[in-house]
C-alpha cells in the first residue's frame, strides 16, 4: 500500500510539473524582461491605457522592485501549482474550508457566512463589497504574497514577515482590518486550507450561492477584476428585480 501511495504521488507530481512548467517558464521570462526598466515602463504604460475602469486595482511596481529572483520564482511556482490543484471550480460545490474569526479567534467554515439564497462574495484580496443590499461578503486573509523575508515589495503598505504561527497571521490581519474597518474579515488556517482549495494565491474573487460557485475570478493580480464581479452582481440584480410576467389563466 505504501508503494502504491508513493507511486500515485509521483504520478501526480509529474502531471503537475508537465502542466504548470510551461506557464511558469512564460512568467519567468516575462519577469526577466520586466526587470529592464525601459521595457517595464512601456508595458505598464500600455496596460494603463487599456484599463477600462478605475475600480480595478492598478498593476504598479516601483522601479526599485526586482521581479526576477529566486524568491519571486518560488512564489510564482507556488501560485500556479495551487491554481492547478484547487478544488474550487465554477458550477461545482464550494469547498467548505475552515477559517478563524478575527474578533474572537473562534474557528468557523466558509459556508457559515452564507445566508439562505443570497450570494456570498468570497474575497481573497482587499476589496470592500459595495452591494450589501443583494449580497454578503467576507474577506479571507491568506499567506503573505510579499513577505519581508521572502519576495519583498517596497510597494506594500506594511512589511510583514512570513507567518510562523496563527498569532502572526492574526496580527497581520489586524493591520489589514484597520485599513478596511467595515469589512467582515476572517483568517485562513495555518494549514492554508482555504488558499489551497480556492487557488487564491496571490488574490482572487469568488461568488458562492446555495453552496455552489457561481462566479470564479482569475488568478491575481492580473486576474483580480472587480469590474467582472460588479457586472455579475448587476446582472443578478436585474434578474431578481424583473417582474413576474407569468399569466395565470382562470
Amino acid at each position: 500500500e505504501d508503494d502504491q501511495g508513493h507511486m500515485k504521488n509521483a504520478i501526480k507530481n509529474a502531471i503537475v510539473c508537465l502542466v504548470v512548467l510551461p506557464r511558469f517558464l512564460m512568467a519567468a521570462v516575462m519577469f526577466w524582461l520586466l526587470d529592464f526598466l525601459c521595457i517595464r515602463k512601456r508595458v505598464f504604460f500600455r496596460m494603463k491605457e487599456q484599463e477600462g475602469d478605475a475600480i480595478d486595482p492598478p498593476l504598479c511596481i516601483s522601479d526599485s522592485n526586482r521581479l526576477f529572483s529566486m524568491e519571486s520564482l518560488k512564489a510564482v511556482w507556488h501560485g500556479h501549482k495551487l491554481d492547478f490543484l484547487k478544488a474550487a471550480h465554477l458550477g461545482h460545490g464550494a469547498p467548505n474550508t475552515e477559517v478563524v474569526q478575527l474578533e474572537d479567534q473562534k474557528r468557523s467554515r466558509i459556508l457559515d457566512y452564507a445566508e439562505d439564497k443570497r450570494p456570498l462574495i468570497l474575497n481573497f484580496g482587499s476589496f470592500v463589497q459595495q452591494n450589501a443590499d443583494i449580497a454578503d461578503s467576507v474577506v479571507v486573509y491568506i499567506e503573505e504574497a510579499h513577505p519581508s523575508d521572502g519576495w519583498m515589495s517596497t510597494d506594500a503598505p506594511y512589511q510583514i514577515p512570513k507567518h510562523r504561527c496563527l498569532e502572526d497571521r492574526l496580527h497581520a490581519a489586524q493591520l489589514m482590518h484597520l485599513e478596511v474597518p467595515g469589512c467582515r474579515l476572517v483568517v485562513d488556517s495555518m494549514e492554508n486550507s482555504s488558499n489551497a482549495a480556492y487557488g487564491a494565491y496571490f488574490d482572487r474573487l469568488y461568488i458562492l450561492q446555495e453552496g455552489k460557485i457561481v462566479y470564479q475570478g482569475g488568478r491575481g493580480p492580473e486576474g483580480y477584476r472587480i469590474t467582472e464581479l460588479r457586472d455579475w452582481l448587476d446582472q443578478y440584480r436585474e434578474r431578481t428585480e424583473q417582474p413576474n410576467n407569468e399569466v395565470i389563466s382562470v
